[in-house]
């Protein structure tokens, strides 16, 4: 046996092997806040006020521009045109008609009236959340009186982690 050759690790170990820790994510800082561009899929839909509320750029009915973040939010209202409209930009951007670079994060349904969705609008919002990741935001009073201040309704917490999220 050599004596002089270089010595490494142990390969064999017995018993379980502790994991490595898992590195600590960074703190979010202003500018390491995932910036979203909020993108109408139709006139109306609420991406303005949803730009004012949970942060980000409203691109009203264009897709972003260069200077524009590059993770798209579509939205649009929960009546049957704003659905139909969802499904028009989502097969948009599968055919890959949209300006490169652009990401489709999720679509964003903001409730076109107070209650629940009729039976077909329900199940069209079903065939869509089966595409994609879809968010829903409920009738909110105060946004149509363009009351924006306060806390964003607790109905909405996962898109309020989704766009807050560190990249």
């Amino acid at each position: 046996m050599r004596t002089d050759a270089p010595r490494g690790p142990e390969v064999w170990i017995r018993g379980p092997v502790a994991a490595a820790p898992a590195p600590r994510p960074a703190p979010a800082s202003p500018s390491t806040v995932r910036r979203f561009s909020w993108v109408g899929t139709h006139g109306g839909s609420g991406a303005s006020t949803l730009a004012a509320v949970y942060g980000g750029q409203d691109c009203g009915r264009d897709w972003p521009g260069p200077a524009d973040p590059p993770s798209v939010l579509l939205v649009a209202r929960t009546h049957a045109t704003g659905l139909a409209r969802v499904v028009h930009a989502l097969k948009v951007f599968r055919r890959g008609q949209v300006p490169a670079g652009l990401d489709l994060d999720a679509v964003v349904l903001v409730a076109d009236a107070p209650g629940r969705l009729p039976r077909p609008l329900a199940q069209q919002v079903r065939r869509i959340e089966s595409v994609i990741d879809v968010y829903r935001v409920p009738w909110v009073p105060a946004w149509r009186l363009g009351e924006l201040g306060g806390r964003p309704p607790r109905e909405t917490q996962d898109l309020i982690r989704l766009t807050s999220t560190v990249r």
